[in-house]
């Protein structure tokens, strides 16, 4: 049937099926056919546990890449904020990945970077629900202008203090809104 909803042949739609059942994102079912799995939310608790980790370990290295850091800076300091909830969605959350992966690229482990892209990719599909109010995404517009700025004055004291806010509160919005759905 999703064949057919979407017009293409029955391969893609099997092999896209497989993938995310290989992720966790679907179940397959015993009398065939797949369902949308629930979250597991201890995993994704852990999950954000190696995410913090990881984003402090880049954090810590000090001698940050300034020029990487001023072009975040003026990126995020670009974007205008959602004045009405109708003009959110879950893709900026590709946006939030691609700000904690230019602050870990910008302290120079790309090896670190390779697992983080890794772990986002696995709570991805939960912190999709982190950004669907105007609110929020303002809000973390602006955490990621106050992380940024810390870095660039060299106050990694700030700059460790406004990150683990940041991911405290993004982690909680994410754990009440998966548990909602």
């Amino acid at each position: 049937s999703l064949a057919e909803l979407l017009q293409v042949s029955r391969t893609p739609i099997r092999e896209a099926l497989s993938r995310l059942h290989a992720e966790g994102l679907v179940l397959r079912l015993p009398e065939g056919g797949y369902s949308p799995s629930a979250p597991d939310l201890h995993t994704v608790s852990e999950l954000y546990e190696v995410r913090r980790s990881l984003e402090f370990t880049a954090l810590r290295r000090g001698g940050h890449d300034r020029s990487r850091l001023v072009d975040l800076r003026d990126e995020w300091a670009g974007l205008d904020a959602p004045t009405d909830d109708a003009e959110c969605g879950p893709e900026f959350v590709l946006q939030d990945e691609e700000f904690h992966l230019g602050l870990a690229a910008a302290a120079g482990n790309l090896a670190l970077v390779d697992l983080l892209v890794h772990v986002n990719e696995r709570i991805r599909f939960v912190r999709m629900h982190d950004f669907l109010t105007a609110d929020r995404v303002g809000k973390t517009i602006s955490e990621h202008l106050g992380i940024v700025e810390a870095l660039l004055d060299e106050d990694l004291d700030a700059a460790r203090q406004r990150l683990d806010s940041h991911l405290e509160i993004s982690e909680r919005v994410v754990e009440q809104r998966a548990a909602l759905a």
